[in-house]
């Protein structure tokens, strides 16, 4: 895990670069800020989804282990 210090010298030392590369940090910079911070917008098809999977939790609907294992193994040969 990084500490401020060091934090704060990869920031001191970005300042040295050259524009587009102080243009392409911040741009990777503020993705990740508001992957941590901001809202997500649902779509309402997204939201319909979520209710549907709160219901089937509501009502003890999951997959088995096996059914899992099906999917897991049907994607690893594709």
């Amino acid at each position: 895990m990084m500490t401020k210090d060091e934090v704060k010298k990869i920031l001191d030392r970005v300042l040295t670069w050259p524009q587009e590369a102080q243009e392409q940090a911040i741009a990777s910079l503020e993705t990740i800020e508001q992957e941590f911070t901001g809202s997500v917008q649902l779509s309402r098809e997204d939201r319909l989804a979520l209710e549907r999977s709160a219901e089937d939790v509501r009502n003890g609907n999951f997959a088995t282990d096996e059914e899992v294992q099906g999917v897991f193994d049907r994607f690893r040969r594709a």
